[in-house]
Order: C-alpha cells, then structure tokens, then sequence
C-alpha cells in the first residue's frame, strides 16, 4: 500500500515564504516516487491541506488526519520543510512525537537547542569546538555599547538569536550605530547575540544521516557580492556559492571532522547545514539550522548533487530513515 506523506510548510516566522518554496519542491520531487505526497500548510490562523487545485481542508490537531471529500487520511510519515518557528525550535517535533508519527527532522530537544544559537554555543564549547567571542544581551538589558566593543571589538555582527535566513543581522563597524543594529535584531527575537567580526573564508556544511550512517556533504564556499551572507544574498543571487569549496585539503579535513563531531555529539538525524569561518586556518563554528533550505538556490541540495545524490535520493532516503526510527 502507498504510503501518504505529510509536507508541512509555512510557519509562523519572517522565513514562511521560503518554507513555502522548499516545501513545493519536496512535494514536486515526492510525486515521482513511491509515496502520496500532501501539502500541508502551517501557519498561526489555520493548518490545512492544500489541493492542486489550491482547495483548502482543515487538519484535524487532535490526530494529525484530514478528511477530504468524505474520506479520512492519515500520515505514515512528516516530511519537515517549515524553516523558524513552529518547525525548527521543537515545537512540530514535539507534537509529531506525542502523536507517535515518525518526521524527518531531529527531536524536540535537538530542535530546541540548535535553534537558539547561544544555548548551542555553550553546549558546544566544552568539546572545544572553537567559535567566534560573542556578547548577549536579553531586551530587557541595558545596552552598554562600551562592554559590547570590549568583548568583541569591530566591525561585529549583531544577530537575532532565534532566527533564521540572515533576518535580523547587521554587521556593525561603528560603536554608535550599535543601537539601531540591536533595535532590529529585536524586532525578530527578544534575544540577541553579538558577535565578532572572524575575517577569513566562510563555508557551508551539510551533514545528513544518509543510509544509515553519518556522512559530510561537499561543502560551500560562501562570497557575498554584499558585504556579509544577507538575506538578498541567500536568496535573490547576490552571492557566489561555490561548491566545491576552494579550500586547502588540510581545511577539509579539518573541517569536515568538526562538522561531523557536533551532529554526532548532539545526537542529530535528518538535515542539517552548518556555517564556519576559517581563522588562521581554523574553522570556528558559528551555528546550524536543522530544517535548511530546499529550493533550487538552497545550498544543502547543491551539494548532495556534488555528492552524487538526486533531490529524489535525498529526499527518499530522509523519510526511509524516519520511518525506520
């Protein structure tokens, strides 16, 4: 018997757009393959499942089903394409995993951890993984532009903590343009974290649980036509992203051996795509998402195509492993 799978997309954050796009991939790729995908659409006012012909039908929260026209469907499985909250800070993975249904994204604490990006931070520093210096502030706190500088010196990158797709990021080269940087990292999160300024190349990582075994994808070499990896250059291609990356072997290495020991420390499954900065030839760690971007211009899907693995690969082999779990 086929099996239905469930593609939620949307959410409640600034990234629900490109949750939309991801999600419309997954389901165009998934219709080629042995299962029923659904489109399932996720936001604050209402979750439904979305027709081809855009009819809408409302989930049932109590069980995860939808009925249409009459009939019951159930999910064997969750395929996870919400970036930000609800999708990618525990939440879903908390009520997918109360409701006993299998979905292709890490659990409820891994999810939790990783999408705050100091909590991470401090988790990870014991094992000495090696990260930028960094300054929190709550937005309660008061703004000591002095500290700030003291800590982490200039230019310096100010950060919404719990956000994604470079919303709410300044980089800041003076001490009184701190405010307005720190007033709209606000905007998106009630915490925020500064961080230093690292010069030196930036890639991307993704680390998948692929046929069972943990395995580092070819990675990313981030040039920003702008002056750092913002949202228009993520998305709107004002950016080079050159995969493979061109670095020395000896920073592959390097690199591909922290990025597989903090999946592997966490206690990670499914996607994840992990950003580093080299310094003096070191790669420091600055966070990971968990529900990274599958669109065309996404970075994760470029590189399992280096890697010799189709959309269709990736995606199939996601689900086999949550239905295995």
């Amino acid at each position: 018997m086929t099996q239905n799978i469930a593609i939620i997309m949307g959410g409640y954050s600034s990234e629900y757009e490109i949750s939309l796009k991801s999600g419309a991939v997954v389901y165009e790729t998934l219709k080629a393959t042995v299962y029923n995908p659904y489109a399932i659409h996720i936001f604050e006012n209402k979750w439904v499942y979305v027709d081809e012909a855009g009819t809408e039908f409302p989930i049932n929260k109590d069980d995860f089903s939808v009925m249409v026209h009459s009939e019951k469907i159930s999910f064997a499985c969750v395929f996870n394409a919400i970036h930000g909250s609800p999708g990618e800070d525990g939440f879903m993975q908390a009520y997918f995993e109360l409701l006993n249904i299998p979905h292709t994204s890490c659990s409820m604490y891994q999810a939790g951890l990783t999408f705050n990006k100091r909590d991470l931070i401090s988790v990870l520093k014991p094992f000495g993984i090696k990260t930028a210096k960094n300054y929190y502030l709550n937005l309660s706190d008061i703004i000591d532009e002095d500290a700030i500088v003291s800590k982490v010196g200039l230019p310096c990158f100010v950060k919404a903590n719990k956000a994604g797709s470079s919303f709410g990021i300044s980089k800041v080269y003076e001490k009184d343009k701190l405010k307005d940087a720190i007033a709209l990292s606000f905007k998106e999160d009630d915490e925020i974290i500064i961080e230093e300024f690292l010069d030196g190349t930036e890639v991307s990582v993704g680390v998948i649980s692929y046929k069972g075994k943990t395995t580092v994808l070819p990675m990313t070499e981030i040039v920003s036509d702008n002056d750092f990896f913002d949202y228009e250059a993520k998305y709107l291609g004002q950016s080079q992203e050159i995969t493979p990356a061109r670095i020395s072997e000896e920073q592959r290495q390097k690199t591909e051996a922290v990025a597989k020991k903090i999946y592997e420390i966490l206690g990670m499954t499914g996607f994840t795509r992990s950003e580093f900065i080299f310094k003096n030839d070191e790669p420091h760690f600055l966070e990971m998402n968990t529900v990274p971007g599958l669109t065309k211009e996404s970075l994760l899907p470029q590189q399992a195509t280096e890697a010799g693995i189709s959309l269709e690969d990736l995606f199939v082999n996601t689900i086999e492993e949550a239905l295995k779990k």
